[in-house]
């Protein structure tokens, strides 16, 4: 086993005075897929913006492939150009069309040519069964359409790590699927990722380990089979039996 693609030591974080994040350890190996499970307000959000460098860490380390990213000599967007990161709002510019969206930060923050950027962006939309939708406009678009053109504009940039941060919540429950799979086939691909989700059963068969924090403590953490069918802690079996009642797994 090689060394980690991405390490979180000791991280805390807190806004006014109230502690987000409270000594937060996690490894994530190339190829692993975890997932973050936790009610709304738990630090799984703010966890994924300090990992990508959208949130001033107040202290720890995070390590990129055994490197410090946090130092002053870093450059945000060569780490941000390794590691992708896709929100519940999909963030797309509505007066630009699919195609530039997709290579506008290729092109522009990355140097890549408009040529060489839109090659890949038409492969990856038509991977992802969008390339009819090339010249469309965001507000012409599904909801599913344009979170799917969401993931594809951060794979444009060839990260070697994707961030999900509750990438279905915004959308009505036909779509979820759609997008789940999309996920799925990442991972199918080697992708690494760090996912946080309310989906549970996704969490349960995609994730290769789940991590459930708690008031900005990752509380318990294991492989998600095992994860699911035996917690240990009463505040996850408590959680995973609120998640049971509502039908949600």
């Amino acid at each position: 086993m090689g060394s980690p693609k991405v390490e979180i030591k000791d991280v805390a974080k807190s806004y006014e005075g109230k502690a987000v994040l409270q000594d937060v350890g996690l490894s994530v190996d190339v190829h692993e897929v975890v997932c973050l499970i936790g009610s709304s307000g738990s630090g799984k959000s703010t966890l994924l913006k300090c990992l990508n460098l959208l949130v001033p860490i107040d202290s720890g380390d995070i390590l990129l492939d055994g490197k410090s990213i946090i130092t002053g000599s870093v450059n945000p967007n060569e780490v941000r150009q390794k590691m992708g990161i896709v929100f519940q709002s999909f963030n797309l510019f509505p007066h630009m069309s699919v195609l530039q969206n997709v290579i506008l930060s290729p092109t522009k923050v990355h140097g890549v040519s408009t040529g060489e950027a839109t090659d890949l962006a038409t492969q990856l939309l038509e991977q992802f069964g969008l390339l009819d939708k090339i010249h469309e406009y965001p507000d012409r678009l599904s909801g599913g359409q344009q979170q799917r053109v969401a993931v594809v504009r951060s794979l444009a940039t060839k990260p070697e790590l994707m961030l999900f941060d509750e990438v279905t919540s915004a959308l009505d429950p036909e779509l979820v699927a759609e997008v789940l799979g999309v996920i799925r086939g990442l991972k199918d691909d080697g992708m690494t990722m760090i996912i946080a989700t309310h989906e549970m059963g996704f969490a349960r068969d995609v994730g290769d380990r789940v991590c459930f924090l708690d008031q900005g403590v990752i509380l318990e953490h294991g492989p998600a089979k095992q994860f699911f069918a035996d917690p240990q802690e009463a505040r996850t079996r408590q959680f995973l039996q609120r998640i049971i009642e509502a039908g949600r797994l």
